[in-house]
């Protein structure tokens, strides 16, 4: 009974965490929510004119500003944070004796359980799914040296331009076979062009709700195929596996140079070509699909690698600022700013709340927008500006971080996540803190 108990504590979660990661996850979840509402309020299903410039609405605005800052990026910082999030896995229990992997196999066979349901019973647009089976590939370069992940991290991130290359030049597309089941699925639950915009908004009951999703479960893996998109999460899974293992996180005094390096690359090469970026996403791709799929590589990734890079050095530098206030906290001439500090200290524990309870904030976003913009809700969708849903996506954004905070006051997890540990571990864990007399 003894081993028993020493074998259970050797393969417990992970206990120490870091405040730069949670609170990245959560900025992360911000742009999140934002890139996924426009699709939940339908505005993105709706026939919109191709922006004039003499006469830009608020929405085109809006919607240019979205192509340009947030699109790809966060999904790229969360796909970062996942590779990151394998490598501490397998860390950890390789430390225990443990076998890590097949603790993370656990692990995704759980997640994509989820990101299955999610996908079939609240929506379409889901990226668990992918997310796990790609990330079961993971543990096949655990061997690998640093110089190998780098390396297959940018074949896999470039292969998207070459394959779109191919389909260019041969008129052949994998993707076509599944446009075609797609749209032999709308035919079957009577999903057309004409209503496809208006359904979810229009059906009044769950079922109406669940034959759309049906058809969006195709139509996920046509834009899977179709966009690359299992490359292009691999490739930054090892760049975060690689993160990872090099500790950088825990290291960030250490690593200012190399993030300063990130940030001034990533941003001297995103924000001009995000601007050719969004004139192509905007204008329906008129220098073609591989030029998009170049500008995407050549945009995307380098403007979230520069996020992430300028996030970890603002919060360097203000926890090492904050190091030097309490040093000197005697003296009363350091009081202003130690005050300024303790808030800018407070930003970071805040985005950290939503940040530790990632799955059920990320699910929860889905459940807020079903209520908010579908028939069975409150059924805004379809008719609400691109501004207006921005703003309703921020207002649900600040009440998960409020929520979070409330709940982890009082317990060790969120509730999907302390599901997702147990069935993990095969162990029952305590939720709730205990609370000091």
């Amino acid at each position: 009974m003894r081993h028993k108990t020493t074998t259970q504590k050797q393969i417990g979660p992970v206990k120490q965490r870091f405040v730069v990661l949670d609170a990245l996850r959560g900025f992360a979840l911000l742009g999140i929510i934002l890139a996924n509402f426009p699709e939940f309020s339908l505005w993105t299903f709706q026939n919109h004119a191709t922006p004039d410039i003499h006469h830009l609405t608020a929405d085109n605005m809006v919607q240019a500003l979205l192509c340009f800052f947030v699109d790809g990026k966060f999904y790229t910082l969360f796909s970062l944070l996942f590779g990151i999030g394998f490598s501490i896995i397998i860390g950890n229990a390789m430390s225990r004796g443990a076998d890590g992997r097949r603790i993370f196999y656990r692990r995704m066979t759980v997640l994509c359980l989820i990101g299955l349901a999610h996908l079939l019973l609240l929506w379409s647009g889901d990226i668990l799914l992918l997310y796990a089976l790609m990330g079961m590939l993971l543990p096949l370069f655990w061997k690998c040296t640093d110089r190998q992940l780098l390396r297959w991290a940018a074949f896999f991130l470039l292969l998207p331009v070459a394959i779109d290359l191919s389909r260019w030049l041969t008129g052949y597309s994998l993707a076509d076979g599944c446009y075609e089941a797609w749209w032999a699925a709308c035919d079957r639950y009577g999903v057309t062009e004409e209503n496809f915009g208006t359904w979810l908004r229009d059906g009044q009951s769950y079922g109406a709700m669940h034959s759309f999703l049906m058809q969006g479960a195709v139509e996920r893996i046509w834009e899977f195929v179709s966009g690359n998109r299992y490359f292009k999460v691999l490739g930054l899974f090892l760049i975060g596996l690689y993160i990872g293992r090099q500790r950088l996180y825990a290291n960030l005094h250490e690593c200012r140079e190399w993030l300063r390096k990130v940030q001034k690359i990533g941003f001297a090469m995103g924000l001009p070509l995000s601007v050719f970026y969004t004139w192509s996403s905007i204008g329906g791709h008129p220098w073609g699909p591989v030029v998009h799929s170049l500008l995407y590589a050549l945009s995307v990734y380098p403007m979230g690698f520069a996020y992430a890079a300028a996030f970890c050095l603002l919060y360097e530098n203000t926890m090492r600022e904050r190091f030097r206030t309490e040093l000197l906290k005697t003296f009363e001439r350091f009081t202003i700013h130690k005050d300024t500090n303790k808030r800018e200290v407070l930003v970071w524990n805040l985005l950290a709340q939503p940040g530790k309870m990632a799955l059920t904030c990320y699910l929860s976003q889905s459940l807020c927008g079903v209520i908010l913009f579908y028939g069975i809700g409150f059924g805004m969708g379809a008719d609400t500006s691109l501004w207006m849903t921005e703003l309703w996506a921020l207002g649900v954004f600040i009440m998960q971080i409020a929520l979070c905070a409330l709940w982890l006051r009082y317990f060790r997890f969120g509730p999907l996540e302390w599901i997702w540990r147990m069935l993990t571990y095969g162990q029952w864990l305590k939720l709730r803190k205990e609370q000091n007399p």
